[in-house]
């Protein structure tokens, strides 16, 4: 007989084996706090590895958005888009995302994998003899979609226009194309090339599709991202509302016939229960406050700074990036487990190490994201303690470029 189970605790033994295995902390979050939480067992730890850059899953204006859907509207959409599930807030935050983005639609989804898998599979799928290219650094979930999507594909090396020209060049014009590529690159913190991107792909007649999802409240007028901020146009934006916006969820916004290609096509939005009326609200609050306000961006942009500079300043291998996103570099995924291990226990500061496949193997690293609540004594700490680690363990404080 087969031993199932043997089989899959030999996989997960390998990944222990490798200091890969996953382990999740449980934490109680506790409104008005943040950066600080709890352990289940009461003693306090400052989160340093969130998504929630601006702190907008704790800011008032959201808070209240979400009780009041709650309160008026109760808990669930009651179903799919397509049956029962469509709310006024949905459709308030879908048309507030495209006014966002400049676009004529965008199409709400129940997270930033959903909306890339979606609109990359439908997409390469729906236009006869298409071709994508990637950059070799994208997302799972892009790679993904353009898997699911059953297209021809090529990879161009990693923020590489010449290489990307290069391909382009071997394909007939008229040919349907898609040039897929990331904005903020949430492991090195690199930032694509975009208007260079953008041109090579216009000149090859491929539409141009762009995750933003590191960057969308982070960047840009009105946190409209870095492709706005550098006042460069794409056809298809991806952005998630889990990350500066501080709740959950995807979109894409486009032309009105792209996105409304993958509402009618796609298997993953048209099957799956819409997001809860109250995360609607709440991530259309959090969209309209990010539109009108730059104080958060501001704020996070100088506290993005000093970590790095206070990083520095105790000679530890924070990689060469020009975004809000700080690797500190340990190249080997034990150790970084260990790392982790000893900020928590001994220091109190929560960082996940960040393994293979997230990273290649060799790269394993601490991933800090400061955001505005950040105070000097909190960044004060943390270096203390990263540097104490980094002595504790003989690790390598030779800095790497991006």
């Amino acid at each position: 007989m087969t031993d199932y189970d043997a089989i899959l605790g030999g996989h997960l033994d390998a990944l222990r084996a490798e200091g890969r295995y996953r382990r999740f902390l449980t934490l109680r979050r506790q409104a008005g706090a943040f950066p600080r939480a709890f352990r289940d067992d009461g003693r306090a730890v400052t989160i340093w590895c969130s998504n929630d850059y601006l702190g907008m899953g704790q800011h008032p204006a959201v808070l209240e958005a979400m009780a009041r859907s709650v309160r008026e509207e109760g808990a669930g959409a009651g179903g799919t888009r397509n049956i029962s599930g469509t709310g006024h807030h949905h459709v308030a935050l879908e048309r507030e995302l495209a006014a966002l983005h400049g676009m004529d639609a965008a199409l709400l989804c129940n997270s930033g994998f959903n909306a890339n898998e979606a609109a990359l599979s439908t997409l390469s799928r729906l236009l006869p003899g298409c071709t994508v290219l990637s950059d070799a650094n994208n997302h799972a979930s892009m790679i993904a979609g353009i898997r699911h999507g059953g297209a021809t594909k090529h990879i161009f090396r990693h923020n590489d226009v010449a290489h990307l020209d290069a391909i382009l060049s071997t394909l007939p014009k008229e040919a349907p194309k898609i040039v897929a590529f990331e904005s903020v690159y949430s492991m090195d913190g690199d930032i694509a090339p975009i208007a260079e991107i953008v041109a090579v792909a216009k000149a090859h007649n491929a539409l141009t599709y762009l995750d933003e999802v590191h960057a969308v409240g982070m960047y840009g007028p009105g946190g409209a991202g870095v492709a706005a901020r550098d006042g460069v146009r794409v056809d298809i934006v991806e952005g998630t509302l889990g990350k500066a916006y501080g709740v959950v969820g995807g979109y894409v916004a486009g032309s009105a016939a792209m996105v409304d290609a993958v509402r009618s096509f796609a298997p993953g939005f048209i099957f799956s229960t819409t997001l809860p009326p109250h995360v609607a609200a709440g991530a259309l609050a959090s969209v309209r406050h990010l539109r009108s306000s730059d104080a958060e961006r501001t704020a996070h942009q100088a506290r993005a700074r000093q970590t790095r500079d206070a990083l520095l300043a105790e000679g530890l291998p924070v990689m060469d990036a020009p975004s809000h996103i700080i690797p500190v570099m340990v190249g080997d995924a034990a150790l970084c487990r260990a790392a982790s291990d000893l900020l928590l226990e001994e220091h109190a500061i929560y960082l996940q190490p960040i393994n293979h496949p997230t990273v290649p193997r060799g790269t394993e690293r601490l991933r800090v994201t400061p955001t505005p609540l950040h105070d000097d004594a909190a960044i004060a700490a943390l270096a203390r303690a990263l540097s104490a680690v980094w002595d504790r363990l003989g690790l390598n404080r030779q800095r790497q470029a991006a």
